[in-house]
């Protein structure tokens, strides 16, 4: 009902502002198709665009004292916002509040860029936990800004001795981003909230008038460098009171390189891979019902099915699957060759929950595989054998022995998923039970929806991946390690050979190897260090 109310005050209120506007959009768009009958007055020249430079003019090597810049269409090479007001709806909010924003898009159209706005801040936050915002802020929003970045833009805020940025979007959807990975020394935007829970209507005076919040953060001084967007009319009035001024244009915007950021992106939270842009939303809500359809048609072929009959069906309906064994066939069956104590350790990196069981279903045998923290949901639906670990280094040491000598056995020893190109730092346990180790490198590309989380519902993690059109998995198997590099054969030390196989998967993948763990993931996506209630059985065979 609350919902409900909501919805109806947004109608009533949007109708509102569509019948005050109407006629004066309504003149614009005759103008702008080239009416002769009807006159608007047309922008000072103190507005004009050819008034300022391209940033691509800037001379790169000056140093800049203090520097005045715009987030959308300057810093971010897209000058609209509704993509980020999306994330926030879909990841903060819910799908429903998702649906809402992006129903109001073709409304949005007949307001002014203040209006809409105002509009797409209400529908986005009322209501919202300012937790579940923070939360986003936090883990969602830096990989889609990081990847919009423009790079000169950014190379002028790197250069500066003070950035100020000043915006009308939210502070809060944009603060933690600029400072903690752009260093900017303020954030002039509206938008605190007091309580637990956002209103959605924009606070204090309104939206930010840049070149008065230019006055008023500077007072008699001229910032040395002004920078906007060449499409907002309001970035003219505030450039002009600056000692030097650039527009950025989208003709001369790059991307910025991945090797540039300024801080290594290798954790980020979410469903979404994709940046939500209207077009794509509405491809994305199209698609679910079909997706969802789709992914429990993959996940049943899977687990009912023999292999051969799930890899023909699952390719059919979509997923790639990319296999490829190094090792030597005739070496691999021959049973003198297997280790005394049962079977092999497969030592895999891990991209989402179902790397194991697309190991077992590439290899077309039963595997079982060990994990720290797997919901119950997902015990119940995975088609082979799980074993849940303890995180006591002496007894889990001691259920994975036995599991290994009744068969072989995959374990994941970064303990977490991770998304980007990065390992993070492997646990060493695995090279003390066993010298019969084969490293797998594995990898993921998706294209609409993740299939991990840290902060959101793991049952979910295997669905929204089969919910992708066409999800692919990598799996190549490396030679087994060879004896001189165990620790029984070769008198290697545990880290020793878990450092040396983090290196080799990386090399094969071309990912960085990091020290990070799963415990830095957890705390700095949700909050807290990842663990999934230590007390269920110890293993469920299905």
């Amino acid at each position: 009902m609350v919902f409900h109310t909501v919805l109806l005050k947004l109608a009533e209120w949007v109708v509102y502002q569509l019948l005050a506007n109407s006629c004066y959009r309504a003149a614009r768009k005759v103008q702008s198709c080239g009416c002769f009958f009807l006159r608007i007055r047309n922008p000072s020249p103190k507005s004009n665009p050819s008034r300022f430079p391209s940033l691509a003019k800037f001379a790169g090597g000056n140093k800049v004292g203090t520097l005045a810049c715009d987030f959308q269409g300057a810093l971010l090479r897209s000058s609209s916002f509704f993509p980020y007001f999306m994330l926030v709806a879909f990841e903060a909010g819910s799908i429903l509040r998702a649906l809402v924003l992006l129903l109001s898009y073709p409304a949005l159209w007949f307001l002014d860029s203040d209006l809409q706005l105002k509009v797409m801040i209400f529908i986005t936050f009322r209501g919202l936990r300012v937790k579940d915002m923070e939360s986003a802020a936090r883990a969602v929003l830096p990989k889609f800004y990081l990847e919009n970045l423009h790079f000169q833009a950014y190379q002028v805020v790197a250069s500066s001795g003070s950035a100020v940025v000043f915006t009308s979007v939210p502070r809060v959807m944009v603060d933690l981003f600029l400072k903690e990975y752009l260093g900017v020394e303020d954030v002039v935007s509206r938008g605190k909230n007091g309580g637990n829970y956002f209103t959605g209507f924009v606070s204090g005076n309104g939206l930010v008038v840049k070149h008065r919040a230019v006055k008023d953060w500077f007072g008699d001084r001229k910032p040395d460098v002004g920078i906007g967007s060449s499409s907002s009319p309001q970035d003219y009035l505030f450039l002009s009171l600056c000692k030097e001024a650039y527009v950025a244009n989208k003709e001369d915007s790059n991307k910025m390189p991945r090797d540039k950021y300024p801080k290594p992106l290798v954790f980020h939270d979410g469903r979404l891979a994709f940046l939500p842009t209207p077009a794509a939303t509405l491809a994305m809500f199209l698609w679910l019902p079909i997706g969802i359809f789709l992914a429990f048609f993959r996940l049943f072929v899977g687990i009912l099915l023999p292999y051969k009959i799930a890899l023909l069906l699952g390719t059919m309906s979509g997923v790639r699957i990319d296999f490829h064994d190094s090792r030597d066939r005739a070496e691999t069956e021959d049973p003198k060759t297997r280790n005394r104590g049962g079977g092999v350790l497969y030592v895999c990196t891990h991209r989402t929950l179902l790397d194991p069981v697309f190991l077992s279903t590439c290899l077309q045998k039963p595997l079982t595989a060990v994990t720290y923290s797997l919901s119950k949901m997902s015990e119940v639906i995975a088609p082979i054998r799980t074993v849940r670990l303890t995180r006591e280094r002496e007894r889990d040491g001691e259920t994975m022995q036995r599991m290994l000598a009744e068969g072989d056995l995959v374990v994941c020893p970064e303990g977490t998923t991770c998304r980007e190109p990065y390992l993070l730092r492997f646990s060493s346990l695995f090279a003390e039970l066993s010298d019969e180790i084969v490293p797998v490198a594995v990898n993921t590309t998706v294209g609409m929806f993740y299939g991990t989380t840290a902060s959101g519902l793991k049952c979910l993690d295997p669905i929204f991946f089969l919910m992708n059109p066409r999800p692919r998995y990598s799996v190549r198997i490396l030679e087994k390690l060879p004896a001189a590099m165990t620790c029984g054969g070769g008198g290697k030390s545990s880290l020793e050979v878990a450092n040396y196989i983090q290196r080799q998967l990386g090399g094969v993948l071309g990912f960085e190897c990091t020290s990070l763990t799963r415990r830095d993931k957890y705390l700095m996506l949700a909050g807290n260090e990842g663990i999934v209630d230590s007390s269920p059985p110890t293993s469920t065979k299905h």
